[in-house]
């Protein structure tokens, strides 16, 4: 059964950066794509950056295109999210997940009302 830990969230100022972890065990990641989702209070889930697991495919969505980078260690079972110039607007809870799809579908996918996601978050707040 696939298990998520996400960590390295925190509070920054607008500018800074903050690289997320996200640990993935429990499933064979091969045919899988895995990525990044936030929600913020109030509002719905945005699919924000995904990657093939096995290749090199990848999605952000428009709001923090040229700011995130999303990237993996494989040895380390391990999905990143670089996230650079943040903004007030950034601030959320950011959780990863997997789904047996491409990255291209990521920004749909999310907003399914039973997508299905196991993780806690971890939670970024960019002050202004």
């Amino acid at each position: 059964q696939l298990q998520v830990a996400e960590s390295g969230g925190g509070l920054v100022q607008a500018g800074e950066s903050l690289r997320l972890s996200c640990l993935i065990s429990g499933l064979s990641l091969d045919d899988y794509a895995v990525g990044w989702f936030r929600q913020a209070p109030g509002k719905e889930r945005e699919g924000v950056a995904c990657i093939t697991w096995s290749g090199s495919e990848t999605y952000y969505s428009d709001s923090v295109k040229a700011r995130f980078t999303i990237y993996k260690d494989i040895a380390k079972n391990t999905l990143y999210l670089q996230m650079n110039n943040l903004k007030p607007e950034d601030t959320a809870m950011y959780y990863c997940a997997a789904y047996p799809g491409t990255p291209a579908a990521w920004g749909v996918v999310v907003g399914v009302p039973d997508f299905d996601y196991r993780g806690q978050g971890t939670q970024v707040t960019v002050s202004s």
